[in-house]
């Protein structure tokens, strides 16, 4: 997921499901391994100038306060599992159909404009869905914006890093006024190692190894088989 921008926490929860762990645990625990994963990407595009604040705040303004409300609700487990089954579903799909805009030529793109109130509107929907699940947001922006052809790849990847990163944490915050999960924290600690590791390794992938269009691909796959594995269980 790194080498993609993102934090992976749709798939974090879907294997934390079909490992049978409490599911009232599940978003604190995707959201700290998205905040871990995509910090490294923040750090690294940042650093190369790839940051364009005018694509990303129309965004953010809509979806971190939607993201707290959205972590600070109570759901039953049922209907997590399903909106999980959507999220996965939805995002494999719009990731199958966008995998190969990761690598278009920068000349290609001819911004489309987006009226501010729809950015804000887009952000707040994706920002309370990655809250009450406990995802990022980004693996549902990212598609969005190649569609509409919002900025060049780089920024666009950047932005969606970002957008996962301060979603991740208006979530994660929402998420913790339950006080049932604080104390589980702790028991999963070798989860934020194992992905501190994978991202670092994501990272290294995508700027030295392979095409950033294969790695998207293969997200897109591996997210799709998640979402079919996930449908096979709940339903």
């Amino acid at each position: 997921y790194s080498s993609v921008g993102f934090g992976g926490g749709s798939t974090y929860l879907a294997l934390l499901l079909i490992w049978g762990v409490p599911y009232f645990i599940f978003p604190v625990i995707a959201l700290s391994c998205n905040i871990i994963v995509v910090s490294g990407n923040c750090f690294n595009y940042i650093r190369a100038g790839n940051l364009n604040l005018r694509l990303l705040i129309p965004y953010l303004i809509g979806s971190i306060p939607l993201a707290y409300i959205g972590g600070s609700l109570p759901i039953e487990k049922r209907l997590f599992e399903i909106l999980l089954f959507l999220v996965l579903a939805s995002a494999g799909t719009l990731l199958l159909f966008n995998f190969k805009s990761y690598d278009d030529e920068e000349e290609n793109y001819r911004k489309i404009s987006i009226p501010i109130p729809i950015s804000i509107s887009i952000g707040g929907a994706l920002g309370f869905i990655s809250g009450v699940v406990g995802i990022g947001g980004g693996i549902f922006l990212s598609p969005i914006l190649f569609l509409i052809k919002a900025g060049r790849p780089k920024h666009i990847v950047t932005a969606t890093s970002l957008f996962i990163l301060i979603n991740s944490v208006s979530g994660i915050i929402g998420q913790l006024t339950k006080n049932a999960v604080i104390n589980e924290i702790p028991n999963y600690w070798y989860l934020l190692v194992a992905v501190l590791i994978g991202g670092q390794l994501g990272n290294f992938l995508n700027l030295k190894i392979f095409p950033t269009r294969i790695l998207a691909l293969v997200t897109a796959i591996l997210v799709t088989f998640v979402a079919l594995r996930m449908g096979f269980k709940i339903f």
